[in-house]
């Protein structure tokens, strides 16, 4: 403590150190690698399914993307995986249904 205080209170009053110091690009990194691959079936169902189709083709892959992460999150944190896959595809339905209607609103 003589020879830096701050450092001290930060490692033994708040447990900071730099095992647990921030690493903002790494965080842009897996933000960036998560979101790219949790749009990737989306963005397929909207390349393979006819174009009369893709809005529903689409919103249903996507429904059920998100059906099956919530299984794959609940599973990963030790918890039962239906009320986390319910909870995760309500808000994501709702989320779709609020977005469309901002668009359909602006004209989008």
């Amino acid at each position: 403590m003589k020879h830096d205080a701050l450092g001290a209170h930060a490692r033994d009053e708040l447990g900071l150190s730099e095992a647990t110091a921030a690493r903002p690009i790494q965080a842009a990194f897996a933000s960036a690698t998560a979101f790219s691959s949790g749009a990737l079936l989306p963005v397929l169902a909207a390349v393979l399914t006819p174009v009369a189709w893709v809005s529903w083709g689409v919103s249903l892959t996507s429904v059920v993307v998100l059906a099956v992460l919530g299984v794959v999150g609940a599973l990963a944190g030790g918890a039962a995986p239906l009320r986390p896959a319910l909870r995760v595809t309500f808000w994501g339905i709702v989320a779709m249904i609020v977005t469309g209607g901002i668009g359909r609103l602006f004209g989008v």
